[in-house]
C-alpha cells in the first residue's frame, strides 16, 4: 500500500502524471504474478521462514532505494524489485501457519493473519501521507523500509521453521492422499480463477465505486468516500466472524457461497434503491461484512487442496489469481467510467460474485471437504 497510498503527492514530487504511476503500480501486480508460484516452490524447498525473512530485507532496500533517490526511475526500479519480495509473502505466510498451528484453530489463524493485513492497509494512508506532509515523501518511504526491517527482526527473533507433522496427526489427515507433492491441475486451475473472480469483485467496490457512486447514482463525494470506509472496517470485522465460522464447519465452500451470494443481492439493493448518506454506509457496511467473512473459508479451501508440505506451492499458484485480477480490474472499471456507464461498475461487482459463488458451489460438489475432519 506504499505507492497507492502516496498517489495524490507523488505526482509533484516526482514530476509525473498518473498515467506514470499506475504503470509502476502495474509492474508490481505483473512481477508479483510472474513471480509467485515459482516462488512457491522455493518456499516448500528453502523454508518459508528463511524465504519470508530475505523477502522482508529485499522489500525494505526496495523503498530504502526511493527514500535514497525519490525519482521516477528509481520508484520504477524499487516498484518491481518490491514485487519480487511480495511474490514471497502469500506462500511463506500461509506455509508458516498451516504447519505452525493446530488444525482447530486455523480458520481463526487465517482471518487473524488477514485482519492485520486489512489493518496494515488501513494504517498506510494516514502514515504516509502524514510523514510526506511533516516532512517529505522520502521520509514516507523511509518508514515503508523501516517497517519490513522490523518484520525482518520479528522473525529472526521468532523461533524455528514449524515442521510438517506426522501422518497419524489430525492435520495431516485433512489432507489430499494423491501420491503426489502437488494438487491436481484442475483444482488448482479453478481455485486460481477463484482468487481472480475475488480481486474482481471486492477490487469493483474498494477502488472504483467512489467514483461510481458520485458519477451516476447522484451521491456526494463524502457519502461515498463514508461509505466505503464502512465497508472497509465492516470487511475487518468480518474476517474476524469467518475465522470463527471456519472453524465450527467443514462446509467452507457453502459459508463463501452464501455470504458471497448475500453480498450479490445486497450491490444490487444498491444499484436498484435511492439510498440516503446513512443507509447507504449501512449497506455498504453489510456488503463488506458478509466479504470479510468469505476469506478465512477461501484460504482453508486452499489449505484443504494442498498435501502436506506443499503449502507454499499451493498457496503461490493460486495467489497470482489476485494478481491477475489487479491487472484486468483498474482497465476494465476505468473503462467504465470514462463510458459514462457507473452502474456497470456495481453490476460488474454482481457478476463477478455471482460467477464465485457458483465456482465455489461447484468445486464443493465435485471435491467436498469431509465432516469428519472438523473438531467435534
Amino acid at each position: 500500500m506504499a505507492v497507492p497510498a502516496m498517489l495524490p503527492l507523488l505526482p509533484a514530487a516526482m514530476q509525473v502524471g498518473f498515467v506514470e504511476l499506475g504503470v509502476a503500480i502495474g509492474v508490481f501486480n505483473v512481477v508479483s504474478a510472474v513471480v509467485q508460484a515459482p516462488l512457491g516452490f522455493l518456499v516448500d524447498r528453502w523454508g518459508a521462514r528463511r524465504m519470508l525473512m530475505a523477502a522482508l530485507v529485499l522489500g525494505a532496500a526496495a523503498f530504502a532505494l526511493v527514500a535514497a533517490v525519490p525519482t521516477y526511475p528509481a520508484l520504477l526500479v524499487a516498484i518491481a524489485i518490491a514485487g519480487l519480495a511480495n511474490g514471497v509473502y502469500h506462500p511463506a505466510d500461509y506455509s508458516l501457519l498451516s504447519r505452525g498451528i493446530a488444525h482447530e484453530r486455523m480458520g481463526r489463524a487465517f482471518s487473524i493473519h488477514t485482519f492485520a493485513g486489512f489493518l496494515g492497509g488501513a494504517l498506510a494512508p494516514p502514515l504516509m501521507v502524514g510523514a510526506a506532509l511533516a516532512w517529505s515523501p522520502r521520509w514516507s518511504f523511509a518508514i515503508a523500509a523501516l517497517a519490513g526491517a522490523i518484520g525482518f527482526a520479528v522473525l529472526l527473533l521468532g523461533g524455528r521453521e514449524p515442521v510438517v507433522q506426522a501422518s497419524a496427526s489430525p492435520r495431516a489427515a485433512e489432507r489430499p492422499r494423491t501420491g503426489s507433492a502437488m494438487a491436481p491441475v484442475r483444482t488448482l486451475a479453478v481455485l486460481t480463477l477463484l482468487f481472480t473472480m475475488l480481486s474482481l469483485s471486492t477490487g469493483a467496490i474498494e477502488r472504483f465505486s467512489v467514483s461510481a457512486l458520485v458519477q451516476g447514482f447522484d451521491v456526494s463525494l463524502g457519502a461515498a468516500n463514508l461509505a466505503l470506509t464502512v465497508f472497509l472496517f465492516a470487511s475487518a470485522i468480518g474476517v474476524l466472524a469467518g475465522g470463527v465460522l471456519a472453524d465450527r464447519t467443514a462446509r467452507h465452500g457453502h459459508v463463501a457461497a452464501a455470504a458471497f451470494a448475500m453480498a450479490a443481492m445486497l450491490v444490487v439493493g444498491v444499484i436498484q434503491v435511492p439510498l440516503s448518506a446513512p443507509a447507504l454506509a449501512v449497506a455498504y457496511g453489510a456488503i463488506g461484512f458478509l466479504s470479510g467473512i468469505v476469506a478465512p473459508s477461501r484460504d482453508m479451501l486452499v489449505r484443504a487442496a494442498s498435501p502436506a508440505g506443499a503449502e507454499g506451492k499451493t498457496f503461490g499458484i493460486v495467489s497470482t489469481g489476485f494478481n491477475v485480477g489487479g491487472v484486468i480490474g483498474p482497465v476494465l472499471f476505468g473503462y467504465l467510467l470514462d463510458k459514462g456507464l457507473a452502474s456497470g461498475v456495481l453490476w460488474a461487482s454482481v457478476c463477478f460474485m455471482a460467477i464465485t459463488t457458483a465456482m465455489v458451489l461447484f468445486q464443493e460438489r465435485k471435491e467436498p471437504i469431509r465432516p469428519a475432519l472438523v473438531r467435534r
